[in-house]
């Protein structure tokens, strides 16, 4: 009940709406008097799409007319007498209306309940705006199905009015053929004798008159239901089109940006099942009240009664055609999204689906979908309407697909399984743009009809942007291009532009989702890890991490630009880190063993205060996917003094031929991982057991091993660098000629 008395305090528009939830349907007496019971009934328990409920409804109905007539038998003296008569009519009333659809009763209950509860809500805030909703997905959802709600009862009200109307035209309709035919048989008296004619002509006359005046009444009467029809049409279109842009406009969009976020490593777009769920209920209602108002015409046309309705139903059907259309477009959208770095001549896949075509019937028709390769210009093009019919900037094979309606899902899709893009033609580049900074897209296009052929629609889509490359060195350049575009393009821009410079911290919360994606990682980088990068990328020697966070940084110094004195880029060198990670190092850096993101001299002045033998690894300055291990020890070359030593990095290359675990084992010197963790303690069990078996036909298998020598090695430089250029290499190449079959070798030796 206390939701009644709250709504009692509405004003204004509130108080209006409040009051207009109410009528023949639902009195509001029986609001008033039975408050009490109906919030205290499980109205949010029982499912209006389950007909197994329809007994739940039914108890609900019997408790209602009971308590409305145990209501009126308690009413005492004049006053009560008269509401005594009233609340029994309305028992007798609602019971004649919802006893053969009881689920009806349930809806039109929730619809009164969720509106009054909105509204409430809504005055509340407006009164107290400190205190205003909180932002969540539950709220936002439960906000999208109680307008769902309002949406049926209006729906199911204009249903109820549109069939009262067509009662009353009938019966007018047989009123008039009535007159008509008294009209008739006036005609006929003129061949009738005098007398009798006058006699008869009076009775017929008067029955005329009489006819005539009710038939003037209820044509005004008729012109009246057609307006109050025809204007509730319009505030239900109204609200159709304010919840289509709530779900097309704002969580599809949202959505599509999951997805392309998705593309840098974000979390996963989530499914499609709940927008596709609100996408059909549109679809159904918007379908529903089409369906009504093509019925009101063919009344209008039925009886024509001169009036401002005939321009209102042109507007309401032009209306709820933008709608349905707008709809429709909107939901053919890409559930798979293609690579976005495209090789030649490779195999790719893609699905599209409607979101709305299992509701609308598509699939007994099932359309044909189209895929083709066009460049950021013709995209632009497109999107302003201008004819681009059969432009495409290359050849894609197995480009057609036709849509299958899946049964159990209730989805429509089209699965690309196999396309290849056989050919690309580039356009001419602007500047220092390189082939890898180039955007195209996939445009997915097809046609279908509703409504038996009534709607025809011509649907496309683009892709998220691809770039296209044709050989393996190009991917860390497009990749780059792709991560720059997916992380800080805007909404409805126009393709595909996005900004030259953006602040460091955005830059930053992109490279450790794509970090953490690609390592496949919850440690991602820490705050000493970004100063890291941001002293790698602005060249400074601040370590305060407040000094980057107003800074910017621009696609030239991101992936244009070497860094000082190198001959590779900021992101050639980030994107090197991560490829060395995920192929070799994931397991270490997931254990923490590696600090990875630390210069010379940070390492030097960690492991000078640490006890002979305690070692880190950092990644390599100089080189791109490298990792090198920095210990301290004594200086052969001065007794009492220690110094750090540097081993050159070690890459891809060595990991795939001895693991980073054996390499440290192998190397006596190392003896604590910084701090102070023994090494045994971190790497042992990523050790390879020692081979000691004979194999094949009793020969013992040989190892490789890492040594290194400290003793006045004339292969150290000046600052304690390992210059091992000369013994990796026969290292690699004795490795490789034992990984050979044994007769290569032998053949090998004999030549």
């Amino acid at each position: 009940m206390a939701l009644w008395i709250q709504a009692q305090q509405l004003q204004g528009d509130a108080l209006h709406q409040m009051q207009s939830l109410y009528g023949q349907h639902f009195p509001i007496e029986v609001r008033h008097y039975l408050a009490q019971w109906l919030e205290a009934q499980p109205w949010d328990g029982i499912d209006l799409e389950n007909q197994q409920d329809e007994f739940k409804a039914k108890r609900l109905l019997e408790g209602l007319i009971q308590e409305l007539q145990r209501k009126a038998e308690h009413q005492m003296g004049e006053d009560g007498f008269l509401l005594k008569i009233k609340l029994g009519h309305y028992a007798t009333q609602l019971k004649n209306s919802y006893d053969p659809c009881p689920l009806e009763l349930v809806r039109c209950v929730k619809h009164i309940l969720y509106t009054e509860q909105r509204l409430v809500q809504e005055a509340s805030n407006a009164s107290s705006p400190s205190t205003g909703p909180v932002d969540g997905t539950p709220q936002r959802y439960q906000q999208i199905n109680q307008t769902f709600e309002e949406l049926r009862a209006m729906t199911q009200e204009t249903e109820n009015d549109l069939r009262k109307l067509q009662h009353s035209q009938e019966y007018f309709i047989i009123q008039y053929q009535e007159s008509l035919r008294i009209q008739a048989q006036l005609s006929s008296l003129a061949s009738v004798p005098p007398a009798e004619r006058t006699q008869r002509e009076a009775g017929l006359q008067s029955r005329k008159t009489t006819l005539e005046n009710w038939l003037t009444r209820e044509a005004n009467t008729l012109q009246k239901y057609r307006q109050e029809l025809a204007e509730k049409h319009q505030r239900t279109l109204g609200l159709l089109r304010k919840q289509q842009t709530v779900i097309v406009d704002d969580e599809l969009i949202q959505w599509k940006r999951r997805q392309q976020l998705a593309g840098n490593g974000g979390p996963s777009e989530g499914g499609l099942d709940i927008l596709q769920a609100w996408c059909e209920k549109l679809a159904d209602m918007i379908w529903q009240n089409r369906q009504q108002i093509r019925r009101v015409e063919h009344l209008t046309q039925q009886l024509p009664i001169p009036g401002p309705t005939e321009e209102l139903l042109t507007e309401l059907n032009s209306t709820v055609t933008d709608v349905i259309s707008a709809l429709v477009t909107s939901t053919f959208i890409i559930e798979k999204q293609p690579p976005q770095v495209l090789k030649t001549q490779t195999k790719f896949s893609a699905t599209v689906r409607l979101l709305v075509g299992g509701k609308l019937n598509v699939h007994m028709n099932p359309p044909q979908v189209k895929a083709t390769i066009i460049s950021e210009q013709q995209a632009k093009a497109l999107l302003k309407n201008e004819n681009t019919r059969n432009d495409s900037s290359g050849e894609i094979l197995n480009n057609n697909c036709v849509m299958e309606y899946h049964q159990t899902s209730g989805t429509l899709s089209a699965h690309f399984r196999t396309m290849s893009l056989k050919r690309i033609k580039r356009s001419d580049r602007r500047g220092a743009e390189s082939v890898t900074e180039e955007k195209f897209t996939v445009l997915f296009e097809s046609q279908f009809s509703v409504g038996g052929n009534e709607l025809v629609f011509h649907v496309k889509t683009l892709s998220l942007p691809v770039v296209v490359i044709v050989h393996g060195s190009q991917d860390n350049n497009a990749t780059a291009t792709v991560l720059w575009d997916n992380a800080f393009s805007e909404s409805g821009r126009v393709p595909f532009v996005v900004p030259d410079k953006v602040l460091w911290p955005q830059l930053c919360e992109a490279l450790n989702m794509k970090y953490k994606s690609e390592v496949q990682s919850d440690r991602g980088l820490s705050e000493e890890n970004l100063v890291f990068l941001a002293q790698k990328a602005f060249s400074s020697s601040s370590n305060n991490p407040e000094d980057y966070n107003n800074m910017t940084i621009t696609w030239s110094q991101f992936n244009r630009e070497s860094l000082p004195g190198r001959n590779f880029t900021f992101w050639q060198w980030f994107d090197g880190v991560i490829e060395l990670m995920k192929k070799h190092l994931k397991s270490h850096w997931n254990d923490g063993a590696i600090l990875g993101f630390l210069n010379k001299q940070q390492g030097q002045d960690m492991l000078m205060s640490k006890p002979n033998g305690t070692f880190l690894l950092r990644f390599s300055d100089s080189e791109i996917g490298g990792i090198t291990i920095a210990w301290v020890a004594e200086n052969p070359n001065k007794a009492g003094e220690r110094m750090v030593w540097n081993l050159m990095p070690f890459t891809t290359k060595d990991f795939t031929i001895r693991s980073l675990a054996d390499r440290i084992s192998d190397l006596n010197h190392l003896l604590f991982l910084y701090p102070n963790q023994p090494k045994e303690e971190v790497f042992s069990r990523y050790c390879t057991p020692p081979n000691s078996k004979a194999v094949g036909d009793g020969y013992v298998k040989p190892e490789i091993k890492q040594v290194v020598k400290v003793d006045n090695d004339p292969m150290l430089d000046t600052e304690g660098d390992f210059d091992l250029d000369e013994t990796m290499d026969m290292a690699r190449q004795v490795e490789e000629f034992l990984r050979q079959p044994m007769e290569t070798q032998w053949s090998g030796q004999q030549s």
